[in-house]
């Protein structure tokens, strides 16, 4: 059955799930079969209207997904049977998508759709912030937030790999033993006043080269009382929900900078080629290991954006759509 959910009204109480007809893909697209799609905040915000891209409804929400090529346009590169992930400006929560032909991942035979699904988005956020915004450097000292959501943990793991000293922020023991399993030294709780002395603490007084914040709000702002001389904070994101004001007195003292992380496939065609060549090697070296929450059916949609919103998941949240995922 070919089925897709619909955003009528903004809301996840307002989805529906309905059949319907994939279109032919255009020139330079492919119709994919969905194996596996994956969540991201982003997808909640666009369903409340309250996400810079706001598509005409209804509308198929779901940015993130891999499967199987089942026709190609004419321009495209890929061919029917190829495993591919991508991502999408939306349309994902779908048994079948149509996806840009130049934003395609090839998959490796043996590489789970799962796994894969956890790219396109929260990987290549990752691998822009610390290997394009900034150049991570071995032995350099990285403070992840939210160390255990989708962007978090990959940075936790890109940055390990890379010979970084990775501190690790989460809320809760389990997320702070989760990014303790892919390659973080040390975890501190964000919630503890004066968290930023801990990092000072870990760090001999000299505070963390680089900060991923992915949370904003408050989060930001004593981030910067843990910067190291000549520091790099990485702005990812506001998962949080509050826009940071942040001091620029803290920057001028510290020799600091305040890097805005954002990545275009129309505008970074080249960063993006190399980002995608660094990802697939280190996945097929085995040097990056997406963590996925696996929910089974296209069914489970709503109660795992509940989940997500409700800050109840780890890793990325994967919704496994038919066939071997």
């Amino acid at each position: 059955m070919v089925r897709r959910w619909i955003s009528a009204e903004p809301g996840l109480a307002n989805l529906s799930l309905a059949e319907f007809t994939p279109p032919a893909p255009g020139s330079g697209e492919l119709t994919v079969e969905v194996r596996a799609a994956a969540l991201n905040f982003s997808d909640l915000l666009m369903i409340d209207d309250k996400y810079q891209v706001r598509p005409p409804r209804p509308f198929t929400p779901g940015q993130e997904i891999a499967g199987i090529v089942t026709a190609a346009g004419e321009g495209a590169r890929h061919r029917v049977g190829d495993r591919v992930a991508g991502k999408l400006l939306w349309g994902g929560f779908a048994t079948h998508a149509t996806m840009r032909d130049d934003m395609a991942i090839p998959v490796a035979e043996g590489s789970s759709f799962a796994q894969a699904a956890a790219l396109p988005v929260v990987y290549t956020t990752a691998y822009v912030a610390l290997t394009e915004c900034t150049k991570l450097r071995e032995g350099e000292t990285v403070l992840v937030h939210a160390a255990a959501g989708g962007v978090g943990l990959a940075a936790v793991q890109i940055a390990a790999a890379r010979g970084a000293r990775v501190i690790a922020s989460a809320g809760s023991g389990d997320k702070r033993d989760l990014a303790l399993r892919n390659g973080a030294i040390a975890a501190i709780d964000p919630v503890e006043a004066n968290w930023s002395a801990k990092v000072k603490e870990l760090t001999r007084a000299r505070g963390a080269d680089i900060i991923v914040d992915p949370v904003g709000g408050d989060v930001t702002a004593e981030s910067l009382r843990a910067i190291a001389m000549d520091g790099r904070l990485l702005i990812v994101g506001f998962a949080g929900g509050e826009i940071p004001k942040i001091p620029a007195n803290r920057l001028l003292l510290k020799r600091a900078a305040a890097i805005g992380v954002y990545w275009n496939h129309d505008t970074d065609g080249e960063m993006l080629a190399r980002v995608t060549a660094a990802m697939t090697a280190d996945l097929a070296s085995g040097a990056i290991r997406p963590v996925v929450d696996c929910r089974a059916g296209l069914e489970a949609l709503p109660e795992a954006l509940a989940d997500l919103g409700e800050r109840r998941t780890v890793g990325k949240v994967i919704i496994e759509i038919g066939g071997d995922a």
